[in-house]
């Protein structure tokens, strides 16, 4: 069992453990950390040029990254390949995935 002082600074250990996880959530969340740098870059299988977009963190643990229109879209597995897929290699990508069996 805690006594008094033990369990005071336990308390205000984990206050200030919560209000950091607060502040990293509202940094995550505006998108500020993509801000500041975190981006991923994919080119084209096809010669179709390349494409850089800004990352953040995901709400439910993955990562997103923001398309050309500005919308935030989940990175499926790889943020390189969905990327590619998305933008620079969108049309192949759509023709290679009609003709699969």
């Amino acid at each position: 069992m805690l006594n008094g002082n033990k369990a005071h600074a336990l308390i205000a250990r984990a206050a200030l453990v919560a209000a950091g996880l607060v502040v990293l959530a509202e940094l995550f969340g505006s998108g500020a950390l993509a801000e500041r740098g975190r981006t991923v870059t994919a080119c084209s299988r096809y010669g179709n040029g390349c494409y850089t977009a800004p990352v953040r963190p995901g709400k439910f643990g993955g990562l997103e990254m923001r398309m050309k229109g500005g919308t935030w879209i989940d990175c499926e597995g790889s943020c390189k390949d969905t990327l590619r897929e998305k933008t620079v290699d969108f049309w192949e990508t759509l023709r290679e995935r009609s003709s699969r069996p």
